[in-house]
């Protein structure tokens, strides 16, 4: 058997090739219900695993915590023991007034606000979701009747940076940045996917994401009633099923 990796806790004797990241480790059993045989299989620090089969391929649901450098460590030590393809499925604050709360965010691209993306390439490399898997991923939203909005997402490191910028020593280009962000039709903001998108391109790695929108703060700033929205199933379904449409087109 070979060595387990330091954080994840798992070794290639799990034989997947297919993961779905949430970050939250509460979300990694909730997703793991729509799996064939599921079993918690580690938990350690704030990776929780989950195995299980979809359409008889072993599949695994794997938590990252919050953030861009617990998102990378989690996806390079799954490559190290033979993952190949990750959703990301998570939740996100909608930017345009378009974005709903309730609807899904499916990510083609990434704005690089992180600090753990440019120790893997210089600023100037695109963080650009898979192909492949965007394409699963709007099918699946299409084939469940999902409302969905595709497009560029903002990556940020502080949480705390985005709801309440004028307590911070940078707070004039946090709120410049965000309406540039938001007039070049940025849909949603989160904190991994850019990391994501980065090391699965210099890992070679197929890697795509889908957010559920929790709120719409831009929505409140005009007026519009307030609205929040916690089911993530929805979400997780259209991650489970584009999980699905892959397997069977890589056996295809």
């Amino acid at each position: 058997m070979s060595e387990k990796e330091y954080h994840i806790g798992l070794d290639s004797s799990v034989n997947a090739k297919y993961a779905i990241l949430p970050g939250d480790p509460g979300r990694t059993e909730q997703i793991a219900s729509y799996f064939d045989n599921p079993r918690e299989v580690m938990f350690n620090r704030e990776f929780r695993t989950f195995e299980g089969t979809l359409n008889g391929e072993k599949v695994l649901a794997v938590s990252t915590g919050i953030g861009a450098p617990s998102a990378a460590i989690c996806i390079e030590e799954l490559a190290h023991i033979g993952v190949n393809t990750f959703i990301r499925a998570g939740t996100c604050g909608g930017m345009q007034l378009s974005v709903n709360p309730g609807d899904l965010v499916i990510a083609t691209g990434a704005i690089r606000m992180d600090g753990t993306s440019k120790e893997y390439m210089p600023i100037e490399f695109p963080a650009v979701a898979d192909l492949d898997v965007t394409n699963a991923l709007v099918r699946s939203a299409k084939q469940g009747g999902v409302p969905y909005h595709t497009g560029i997402v903002q990556a940020k490191d502080s949480f705390y940076g985005q709801h309440n910028p004028d307590s911070m020593g940078s707070s004039e280009e946090l709120k410049a940045k965000w309406q540039a962000w938001i007039k070049g039709g940025c849909l949603a903001s989160e904190m991994e996917s850019s990391a994501l998108f980065i090391a699965g391109a210099l890992r070679r790695l197929r890697v795509g994401a889908v957010f559920h929108c929790v709120w719409n703060q831009e929505q409140v700033d005009c007026g519009m009633p307030a609205q929040r929205v916690t089911d993530l199933e929805p979400m997780i379904k259209t991650a489970v099923n584009a999980l699905k449409i892959l397997i069977d087109q890589d056996r295809n």
